[in-house]
């Protein structure tokens, strides 16, 4: 028996399989994530907690959950979560992955579309009473079925748009160290340095992690080597990007444009510059959101904290602690 405290409502039977664990679960009943100080009091009597991108997790808040022996973060990547300080005060820490990937994908390439057929843009202005007539010069975009689509990073996400370009018969380059694999032969990706592919490339997807090697990836100089009319998509972590640099190569037409799942802060405020360009799109970090790939991710997370409290290792461990904390 623990006390387990998720942070959100979640989709799928998550909460269902903690109970029928035996666990006892709260979980927080507001649309909004808990506070910094919601969530520390939430987790001062918790065994485990099943947490967002939302919710961070750091040394203080580890020193003051004292019987916290997991955190099983409901994503895949855990920048919000100090793996390192949890391994150190021996907690586990575990993430979700191998279920969102296609879904992340899907949703990556349908930013790539919209961007390049101008597809909000026109819905807009439909919207707004400006379709009078068929036009043989209005929205005018780009075709992605034949171009060049550089990727950067090519694991399991960046992977799978290659898939969904091949589809499109679109050249795929991608920078990446990940170990090359037999399904990028087979779709003959071609690997080649940051800089020359995005000199190539006419839509440039982010794929990486966010992390201090990965943070600003995306800068003034990366702008200034893209192609005048090439897209942007971001469905990594804001952070990868410099949206200052982001905004100024906008300005000054030094890129086609911008499709964003991702930003720093989310929400970015309203009166953020991207939202006055009407060649950038920006959702709302939806890019892992339908009802199948969050319902398998909130479980995935459950499972791993009921590993956890039943005193085995998790089955998605993103840090080992030496001294895991014992049962309290």
């Amino acid at each position: 028996m623990g006390y387990v405290f998720v942070t959100r409502r979640v989709p799928g039977r998550a909460v269902d399989l903690l109970r029928e664990a035996g666990h006892d679960v709260t979980v927080w009943p507001e649309d909004l994530p808990p506070s910094p100080t919601a969530l520390r009091d939430n987790l001062l009597e918790a065994d485990a907690a099943l947490t967002l991108v939302t919710d961070p997790v750091g040394p203080d808040l580890l020193a003051a959950a004292p019987r916290l022996r997991v955190v099983a973060n409901m994503a895949v990547g855990y920048d919000n979560l100090d793996a390192e300080a949890a391994a150190a005060a021996g907690v586990w820490a575990t993430n979700t992955p191998g279920v969102l990937h296609e879904t992340t994908a899907d949703l990556a390439f349908a930013l790539l579309l919209a961007a390049a057929r101008n597809l909000v843009l026109s819905d807009r202005d439909t919207r707004d009473g400006g379709w009078v007539t068929w036009s043989p010069t209005a929205f005018l975009g780009h075709d992605p079925y034949g171009s060049t689509l550089g990727i950067v990073g090519l694991g399991e996400i960046g992977r799978a748009v290659a898939r969904c370009a091949a589809g499109f018969g679109m050249t795929v380059l991608a920078a990446t160290r990940t170990p090359r694999t037999e399904v990028e032969r087979e779709l003959g990706v071609e690997r080649v340095p940051l800089p020359e592919l995005l000199a190539r490339s006419d839509f440039v997807s982010i794929h990486v992690p966010y992390g201090p090697e990965t943070e600003g990836l995306m800068g003034a100089a990366e702008f200034a080597a893209m192609k005048e009319t090439a897209i942007l998509v971001n469905t990594a972590r804001g952070g990868v990007v410099d949206q200052d640099a982001l905004v100024r190569a906008l300005r000054a037409g030094a890129i086609g444009g911008a499709a964003l799942d991702v930003t720093v802060p989310e929400p970015l405020p309203l009166d953020h510059p991207l939202y006055g360009f009407p060649n950038v799109t920006i959702t709302p970090h939806i890019g892992s959101a339908s009802h199948a790939t969050r319902a398998r991710m909130a479980e995935m997370a459950a499972r791993n904290i009921i590993a956890v409290l039943a005193g085995e290792e998790p089955p998605n461990p993103v840090n080992r602690p030496p001294a895991p904390r014992p049962p309290a």
